[in-house]
């Protein structure tokens, strides 16, 4: 399987339980590569400018408790 066509096409053809075991592999697969890049991208500084915008609305008091 080459093409995400042909990947969708054998997911069709799964039956019931081995649908719900691909689910539960990709949701993790998914959630680990998710992971990574979230985490490359706080070793980059990519999300500082977020972090700080976040901190300097807290300090000035617009931020509610949830």
């Amino acid at each position: 399987m080459s093409t995400a066509q042909e990947i969708e096409n054998a997911i069709l053809k799964l039956p019931s339980e081995e649908l719900a075991a691909f689910r539960a592999w990709f949701a993790e697969f998914d959630a680990a590569a998710w992971d990574r890049q979230f985490e490359e991208d706080v070793a980059a500084g990519r999300l500082d400018d977020l972090a700080e915008e976040a901190l300097q609305d807290l300090f000035e008091g617009r931020c509610t408790d949830l």
